[in-house]
């Protein structure tokens, strides 16, 4: 008979290891199933620990790598004399039939060495995940579940994780010691997995499968940033220093891929670093494939927020682009001026930090007026909500301008508990909209964006003008170079904003075209110390 042990196993448990080397010693004699029925006794030939998620690391729910969680399972195994395999079970998402997916897995990757089936394998599983494996007529063994209580006899591994999580000196700590099986504890300390698994479970910024959003299509946000790295390179080459060079949210690496090919950094390594998953997933596999002319470019996932992603003084230049912003919206103000603090630290003498993003007018509380065209589309609102992100698209792209912008006034930043006050008004006949300049920012700047409007409705573009940018740097140390600018883009004002949108502001008792306020910004910050 074979076990099955499907599992993350993240860290293996004192419980497990006598419950499983039980097992195997009485040849399964007296053991009964989470039915109460008792299974025959029978030798044990192996143990298959099938590592689910093992594609996934350097997340709440998924902190370890797949490498660290099989050297301790070899570790922990040296003791069991019997034979035990270990395959890694990829996520692929969302899966009914899971426990079907991990069996044919297993068939694969041991070449048709190991075809479990209910009549030659039982499963131990304490969790509802029991119940895939039971459609499948496996039988179910609930090592610390006590089926006539529904309580557990021990600690399932995750409490134990969720433990250190909390515990800073955990390594010392009497009840780890005494619960946690020695193979996951010399990997815990060894690799100093307690504290970055406690930084992981503190970050708040970050969801527990590694992402800032779980609305965003990453299929749409990955075309826009291929599309786009021409121009983010073209205008952010000239400011490159040489050396090591880092870029803070790669996304799926672009601008590093025409960084590499510059012959100016040939002789330069380059780090990208992505906190999202799925987009450090596409990193990783464009490596693999060979897309990158230098052979120096590393990708880590890590979050640059809640502490340094490079060593301190060792970056000669640092580039991030459209991703303070992010900072603000989906964490704080705190959480921005921390990410300012990291990269003056992690910059070497007279290294430059090139950060590329939105930015907000110098005067965001003077109140406008924004004149919307109500012939391109349907004048009206809707604030209810739709069954897919494709509903919401086609409802918002058949809307007027003005349309759009009643369904943005209920949107923007609701779930922040934010509320964008304006007034309609009427003037010579013609229909306005009475707001504060950042707002009407706001609107401008993102009605477009309806093929992913709900993550977009979480953030804010003028949280800063460029002078409030320069201050905050200058005052942790950094020197703002001359080079730095706020500008209109000229783009999205000749496409996006003239015939939609215009802007105005009253002098007297009448009202004066104003010009489109700044949009974006390039801000060169040098570490002169």
């Amino acid at each position: 008979m074979h076990l099955l042990f499907p599992g993350r196993h993240h860290l293996l448990t004192d419980f497990q290891f006598k419950y499983l080397n039980q097992l195997i010693q009485t040849e399964l004699l007296n053991v009964s199933d989470v039915e109460g029925n008792s299974l025959q006794q029978s030798k044990v030939e192996s143990v298959i620990f099938a590592v689910t998620s093992a594609n996934h690391s350097n997340t709440r729910r998924n902190p370890l790598p797949f490498y660290l969680r099989a050297l301790a399972i070899e570790d922990f195994a040296r003791d069991l004399n019997v034979p035990v395999y270990i395959f890694g079970i990829d996520d692929v998402g969302k899966l009914e039939d899971f426990a079907s997916y991990t069996i044919k897995k297993i068939k694969h990757e041991s070449d048709g060495l190991l075809n479990l089936n209910a009549t030659n394998c039982a499963v131990i599983c304490s969790t509802p995940v029991m119940q895939m494996y039971q459609q499948h007529g496996f039988r179910i063994l609930p090592a610390e579940l006590n089926v006539q209580s529904n309580s557990f006899d021990a600690e399932q591994p995750w409490d134990l994780v969720e433990h250190i999580a909390k515990t800073p000196e955990w390594s010392a700590d009497g009840f780890t010691l005494n619960k946690v099986h020695t193979s996951s504890y010399k990997i815990w300390k060894r690799y100093q997995l307690g504290s970055k698994v406690q930084l992981l479970f503190n970050d708040h910024i970050i969801g527990e499968d590694g992402d800032l959003t779980a609305t965003r299509d990453y299929n749409s946000y990955v075309r826009q940033m291929d599309e786009i790295a021409e121009m983010k390179y073209h205008d952010t080459s000239e400011y490159i220093r040489q050396g090591r060079i880092g870029d803070i949210g790669c996304a799926v690496g672009s601008w590093i891929k025409l960084a590499s090919k510059d012959e100016r950094f040939r002789e330069s390594d380059f780090f990208g670093i992505e906190v999202s998953r799925h987009l450090f997933d596409i990193c990783q596999q464009r490596k693999h494939n060979g897309e990158f002319a230098n052979p120096y470019v590393f990708f880590a996932q890590k979050n640059a927020v809640t502490g340094l992603v490079f060593e301190e003084n060792s970056m000669n230049c640092i580039f991030t682009s459209s991703l303070t912003h992010e900072i603000e919206s989906y964490g704080g103000r705190q959480d921005l001026l921390n990410f300012i603090s990291n990269r003056f630290s992690e910059l070497a003498p007279s290294g430059v930090w090139v950060n590329r993003d939105v930015v907000g007018p110098e005067n965001g509380d003077k109140i406008v007026y924004l004149k919307l065209n109500k012939q391109d589309g349907v004048n009206e609102n809707s604030d209810g909500d739709f069954a897919t992100r494709n509903e919401l698209t086609v409802y918002l792209d058949g809307l007027s301008t003005y349309g759009r912008f009643l369904r943005f006034a209920v949107d923007f930043r609701k779930k922040e508990g934010y509320k964008l006050e304006y007034k309609e008004e009427i003037i010579n006949d013609e229909s306005y909209i009475k707001l504060s300049l950042s707002d009407a920012c706001e609107f401008m700047s993102r009605k477009d964006y309806t093929d992913n409007w709900e993550s977009e409705m979480h953030e804010t573009f003028t949280f800063w003008s460029f002078e409030d940018w320069k201050s905050h740097l200058e005052e942790v140390g950094f020197t703002v170079m001359p080079t730095s600018s706020a500008y209109t883009n000229d783009w999205i004002v000749q496409n996006r904003l003239i015939g939609k949108c215009e802007l105005f502001e009253m002098g007297g008792d009448t009202l004066k075209p104003m010009n489109y306020p700044v949009t974006n910004m390039l801000m060169i910050a040098e570490k002169k110390i």
